[in-house]
């Protein structure tokens, strides 16, 4: 099965790696035993289905989500049951890669309209003049 990440990117499931332990938080007896949280850890330096500009961007812009070993590490306990949780957890996947390889748009440098300098030039005459009025009267 492949994970659609845009329309020209796709994962193979095999390159990902689900893992199931324990979630934590309050609960009853079952949460102790249940392995209801799941991980997901996809190594984007290894992978075939990317390509190196595409490696990259995904390091880059997901760099505080990514490990030393270039393996990014996605989790989810939301849900009491493993499969909600594998499901959820491969949509963050979709969505975080889906938001790195988009390309954004350059910005266009502005300039200050003259009416704004003006206003804040004006502002600042005023605060002088208040602040003029506090000093002490010489005699």
């Amino acid at each position: 099965m492949m994970i659609e990440i845009n329309p020209t990117t796709k994962i193979p499931e095999s390159e990902l790696d689900y893992t199931a332990e324990p979630s934590s938080g309050p609960g009853g007896q079952h949460v102790n035993r249940a392995h209801s949280r799941v991980t997901l850890h996809f190594d984007v330096n290894n992978s075939t289905s990317l390509s190196a500009p595409q490696k990259e961007k995904i390091t880059k812009r997901l760099r505080n989500k990514i490990s030393k070993d270039g393996i990014l590490k996605v989790s989810s306990q939301r849900h009491r049951s493993q499969h909600a949780n594998k499901r959820e957890v491969t949509e963050k996947l979709q969505q975080l890669l889906g938001e790195a390889l988009k390309q954004r748009r350059k910005r266009k440098p502005t300039r200050v309209p003259k009416a704004q300098k003006q206003k804040r030039l004006e502002e600042k005459r005023h605060r002088s003049e208040i602040k003029k009025y506090r000093k002490k009267v010489k005699h």
